[in-house]
């Protein structure tokens, strides 16, 4: 299970990478220091709620968009759990034919 923490940090970048934001230039914008932001991203610190509402409005998402997994995210789930389904099927056929030729 992927942490909340995780999952605010990898957003929280994401979407300051898709803005060009640096972590300095975002650190500006909701009025903290860059090292807070560095820290938040590197999951050593969580925001407080009106920090979150400061970020969220800073990367122009809504708070509850920093804890949601972004799309390349959801691509990724669906790869892996595609991929997941594949290899048991293929298992399963491999098995169904060993008792076959019993």
């Amino acid at each position: 299970m992927v942490k909340l923490r995780t999952i605010l940090a990898r957003n929280i970048r994401a979407y300051r990478n898709e803005m060009g934001l640096s972590q300095m230039k975002l650190a500006d914008l909701v009025n903290t220091a860059p090292n807070y932001i560095a820290m938040i991203e590197a999951e050593r610190r969580f925001p407080t709620d009106t920090m979150l509402e400061k970020i969220a409005f800073a990367l122009q998402k809504e708070p509850c968009e920093l804890f949601a997994m972004t799309p390349i995210q959801k691509k990724w789930q669906e790869t892996i759990l595609a991929e997941l389904a594949e290899f048991i099927t293929k298992k399963l056929i491999a098995a169904q034919n060993n008792t076959k030729g019993d």
